[in-house]
């Protein structure tokens, strides 16, 4: 044949050559078809997003069917399970797929099929790798005499382990390598209905994303994994926690250290007048649980005495007695007591009395928690202090136990029962920090510095710069005050040092209208001790 003519035949023929060489005996990315009944070709790749192609060419005997049962929720270590995701199921043949929630089934009549579909969560990364794991035969209800799977990747593979034979056993297949073109093959000869052919695959790092879903196993314990919203609602608990813990230190450095007292005058305007008015209205009664949270006899005493200088009461001496003092009603409870003051009138004057004898409420042992509840009911009232920290704690305890119903209910239906963990940790964390939570409020915290200015006032003022004509008042005005404050005994003896000292028109004894100075200094002393065989007074710290 002439050369210019077997030029152009090689020209032609060459390249044809070459593209049939290089062709795998199938079409590229497809399976050859099984040339053995009972048998599979699998092609698998990874696409560059992580997802697992999957093509797998089974052939059925005729005149039978093949299932298959691929489980799509899969137990994983540390009660959880992995979650594989199945779609773009195609199936070329006699046979057909369902695909639910937990499972993918495909059943295949006689012939050969070809059945395609796309796997997301094959892909995990760990320690720097990326590993595909697949089970290429798996959950077959008939024997496979063989099978052979081709895997191919963006990247060359670093490794590839194949196991073959019954769930959990590590006998490898028959074979497992890498072609020098990075094409990965594997077979196995005789696996028996149920029988599994599972590869790994292991990748250089990056070379696509891991998209291997974990969840909690449906069982109690996987109901206490820790994930992602349990660690999102754990992190907000310590910093709601870390918020509460600041400004619980907050409150009660304010309440444990008001600060310093704020001015208060005794003697006011244009000419020095001598003027009393207690802050905010505060009784005497209340002063000692404004300042330190608690009523004691002082308190008591300093009601009874401010009851007498307003009228209510009129204190003599008893007849013959010569320390012996009577209460006497000198007018009836009006609507300008309160329900504090009132108790306490009642607890001298009860069932009517007109008079009562000192002496008999020593022998009654009348205390201040006869009238404690009234008394906290005023400062409350007058939002002084608040009953919050005490119902706190009650909301607290009823919030553990609405955690620990939450935490059951949650594990015994969809999981994530950390989040009633939660519940209970806030629950006790409340009914505990309430505990510590200061009673007495901003008001009250103002109202104490400015009863330390009354104090000072008290101390500061002399009874010579007091105007004579007011005197008398000013001396019996703030006289429940001061015995209130523990400072009675350095106001009266202010006043009892003067050249004519004022008179106590609410105290006196039997045929004279007025006492003297030194008697009422005398009548609180016995009051004080009628309640309580303690102190006198009540000593601040400024």
């Amino acid at each position: 044949m002439p050369n210019c003519v077997v030029l152009p035949l090689t020209l032609l023929v060459l390249p044809l050559l070459l593209v049939l060489s290089a062709a795998p005996a199938g079409a590229q990315g497809e399976p050859q078809l099984p040339s053995l009944p009972n048998s599979a070709e699998i092609s698998l790749k990874v696409e560059r997003d992580g997802a697992l192609s999957v093509v797998e060419a089974v052939s059925v005997p005729s005149e039978a069917t093949m299932t298959r049962r691929i489980p799509l929720r899969t137990a994983a270590p540390h009660d959880r399970d992995r979650i594989i995701g199945i779609r773009d199921v195609v199936i070329e043949g006699a046979g057909n797929s369902e695909l639910t929630e937990d499972e993918f089934t495909v059943k295949l009549r006689g012939g050969t099929s070809i059945v395609r579909y796309t796997v997301d969560g094959a892909v995990t990364g760990a320690d720097g790798l990326v590993r595909v794991g697949w089970q290429v035969a798996g959950g077959w209800d008939a024997r496979l005499e063989l099978v052979r799977a081709s895997f191919a990747a963006p990247s060359v593979p670093n490794a590839v382990t194949c196991y073959a034979g019954p769930e959990a056993s590590r006998a490898h297949c028959g074979a497992a390598q890498i072609a020098h073109s990075g094409l990965t093959r594997f077979s196995q000869q005789n696996l028996a209905a149920g029988q599994r052919m599972e590869i790994s695959v292991e990748l250089p790092a990056g070379t696509v994303p891991a998209n291997a879903r974990l969840e909690p196993s449906k069982t109690f314990a996987g109901a206490f994994v820790l994930t992602a919203p349990v660690g999102w609602a754990w992190g907000g608990f310590a910093l709601a926690l870390v918020v509460g813990a600041v400004a619980l230190a907050l409150l009660r450095r304010r309440d444990k250290h008001p600060g310093a007292a704020l001015p208060v005058r005794l003697l006011t305007g244009k000419d020095d007048q001598a003027a009393f008015s207690s802050p905010d209205g505060v009784l005497p009664g209340q002063v000692g649980t404004v300042l330190t949270g608690r009523a004691d006899a002082v308190d008591l005493a300093a009601t009874v005495v401010d009851l007498a200088v307003r009228n209510y009461l009129w204190v003599t001496e008893e007849p013959g007695e010569l320390t012996g003092w009577l209460l006497v009603r000198r007018n009836p409870p009006d609507e300008q007591l309160t329900a504090f003051e009132r108790a306490v009138f009642d607890v001298l004057l009860p069932d009517g009395r007109e008079s009562v004898p000192l002496s008999e409420l020593r022998s009654a042992r009348v205390g201040i928690e006869t009238v404690r509840d009234a008394l906290d009911d005023s400062v409350v009232e007058r939002r002084w202090y608040s009953r919050l920290p005490g119902r706190l704690t009650g909301i607290g305890l009823r919030v553990c136990c609405y955690g620990l119903f939450l935490t059951v209910l949650l594990a015994l239906t969809v999981g994530y029962a950390q989040l009633g963990s939660i519940v209970v940790a806030a629950g006790a964390v409340l009914a505990v920090a309430a505990r510590w939570l200061p009673a007495r409020t901003g008001a009250g915290v103002r109202l104490h510095r400015r009863l330390l200015g009354v104090r000072d006032a008290l101390l500061e003022t002399t009874a010579a710069a007091v105007p004579k004509l007011e005197r008398e008042v000013l001396l019996s005005r703030a006289l429940p005050y001061a015995l209130a404050l523990g400072e009675q005994e350095n106001w009266v003896a202010g006043f009892a040092g003067l050249k004519g000292p004022p008179k106590i028109y609410w105290c006196g004894r039997e045929g004279a209208a007025e006492a003297d100075v030194a008697r009422a200094s005398d009548f609180t002393a016995a009051l004080v001790g009628t309640f309580a065989t303690t102190r006198q007074g009540r000593r601040l710290e400024a």
